[in-house]
């Protein structure tokens, strides 16, 4: 019997019918189907596929369908409540809080150091040892007044950038190169927000708030990882973004930390509540919002994806700041910064992505392996049946309690790769092993026409909390 056959069959007795051609995945049950870009080659896990189908049959409120379409990318693997790697479009006016969940625009960002790595390994011991100082051991100075914040949120980044003061990390920072970086940002324009939806400490009270989460990566897959532009496949685009073979490139993902948990839950909470009496609740836990209340949910979704952004300009500064102090230069500049959690308004609709990309046309995107693996920046290419978007990664096929119990059977440790991190457990639970290989990942959507990889990047040394 042929792989294949062995899934219709499990997926059968889960009431699912499942069909499989040029690499797609059509899956349904009794209230919804949605399509998978997944190679044969990876694993399709039945709860990954109950938990988007899931996704794709809520309902509103008064009982209507709230989703219009529902797909999934390759790094398509379980979530808490929705799969990570999954895309879903609902009505211009309907939201689904906690499809995108807590950790709400977190995102990668892709900045240059203007050396290569000839110029960069000679220093290597010094850089890791102050990078792991500002990252991991909370040796940072990021005070910012309750004012800028309230710029940032009531008004958006250009308005932050006017009022941020001239003490610690922002005494060095080039204002004028991060207000040109604003418009790399991808998706950052399109964001409402207002600060009656952030926490008071942020907008009210002292004068200065020192934020203990802002600089921070956070932990789980969340990274800070020094690599190097190893093959260009594109020159031109390649020579567009400022790219070049050998040169030392920073990535950094990070997200909302205690700001997005603040605005997720209270929100996930407010739709729960929303639920009519007497109608049976949803067992997926994925309610909808309509109407002004899906348009309030995106302003409070605004102000944590603004921090988010924010926390990924802090973390690329305090990079910036460390090099200079290291080598004495500073020909850094910003490539992308790219959401994968969050709730943007395209086409018409509402398009929710958790752990997937935007891939709209002509925008850059960056689809990370793992830390003993390579990264692509690749470029979108609009491709409406999967919703202008494509992965986030190359997706986990190993749950972290798996990882550990592998650890402690004694198996082989995976090929070197450098990891710098203050807890031993990350470089178990974040292994190379324990996610799918990226070349699959990035063939497979090449070939649908989501993409266009444009530069290879490999590891060099990975920071993590």
């Amino acid at each position: 019997m042929s792989q294949l056959n062995r899934l219709q069959r499990a997926f059968a007795r889960s009431n699912i019918d499942l069909r499989y051609e040029d690499g797609i995945y059509r899956v349904r049950d009794d209230a919804a189907d949605a399509s998978i870009l997944l190679p044969a080659s990876l694993p399709l896990e039945e709860k990954a596929v109950k938990q988007l189908l899931a996704f794709a049959a809520v309902k509103t409120p008064q009982g209507d369908s709230a989703v219009c379409t529902a797909c999934a990318t390759p790094d398509f693997h379980p979530g808490a409540i929705a799969p990570v790697g999954s895309v879903v479009a609902t009505g211009s006016d309907v939201v689904i809080p906690a499809a995108i969940g807590t950790d709400i625009n977190c995102g990668m960002r892709l900045q240059t150091t203007g050396l290569t790595l000839g110029q960069a390994a000679p220093h290597k011991e010094a850089l890791v040892a102050r990078l792991k100082a500002a990252l991991l051991d909370n040796e940072r100075n990021v005070p910012l007044a309750t004012q800028a914040f309230r710029a940032l949120f009531d008004t958006g980044p250009m308005a932050l950038v006017d009022a941020l003061g001239a003490d610690g990390l922002w005494a060095q920072v080039d204002r004028d190169r991060l207000v040109a970086e604003i418009g790399r940002c991808i998706g950052l324009d399109e964001l409402q927000a207002h600060s009656r939806h952030a926490p008071d400490a942020f907008v009210r009270g002292r004068e200065v708030f020192r934020d203990p989460c802002l600089g921070t990566p956070g932990s789980g897959n969340h990274f800070v990882e020094l690599q190097v532009v190893d093959e260009v496949l594109d020159r031109h685009a390649a020579y567009e973004a400022g790219l070049k073979n050998g040169e030392v490139v920073v990535m950094i993902h990070s997200g909302s930390r205690d700001m997005g948990f603040h605005v997720g839950a209270r929100w996930m909470d407010r739709a729960r509540d929303q639920w009519p009496r007497g109608v049976k609740h949803p067992e997926s836990k994925l309610y909808a919002l309509e109407g002004p209340l899906a348009a309030e949910y995106l302003q409070a979704m605004g102000v944590a994806a603004r921090y988010a952004w924010l926390n990924r300009v802090v973390i690329g500064e305090m990079v910036r700041q460390e090099l200079r102090r290291v080598l004495g230069t500073d020909g850094s500049r910003l490539v992308v910064d790219v959401p994968h959690n969050v709730v943007l308004a395209e086409n018409g609709m509402n398009i929710h992505r958790k752990g997937a990309t935007p891939a709209r046309s002509g925008d850059l995107a960056l689809i990370p392996g793992s830390m003993g693996d390579h990264s692509f920046v690749a470029r979108g290419l609009g491709h409406a049946d999967w919703l202008w978007s494509c992965s986030h990664g190359a997706g986990r096929r190993m749950r972290r309690q798996e990882t550990r119990a592998l650890k402690a059977s004694g198996r082989p440790a995976d090929a070197p790769w450098t990891c710098v991190t203050l807890r031993e457990e990350r470089r178990i639970e974040e292994a190379p092993r324990a996610y799918k290989p990226i070349g699959p990942v990035i063939e497979a959507q090449e070939s649908a026409g989501l993409i266009h990889a444009v530069v290879r990047l490999r590891p060099w040394v990975t920071f993590k909390a």
